[in-house]
């Protein structure tokens, strides 16, 4: 039996299987949708804001010699 999972979007039953091209969504439609989301901000990780300038652990510069 195959799993079924529902589409973050739509709510419709997804079967959770390689052929399912858009998984875990029901179409590219719905991807898009949240996709859409996601850059509008709409849809967020929660914690603290970070200034990229902050971040201690980058690798070195590899332009810098």
């Amino acid at each position: 039996m195959t799993p079924t999972v529902h589409c973050p979007t739509c709510g419709r039953p997804v079967r959770w299987e390689p052929e399912q091209k858009w998984r875990p969504f029901c179409s590219e439609r719905c991807k898009l949708i949240d996709l859409g989301a996601w850059s509008d901000e709409d849809h967020r990780i929660p914690g603290e804001p970070v200034d990229p300038w902050e971040i201690t652990d980058r690798p070195p510069d590899s332009n810098s010699h």
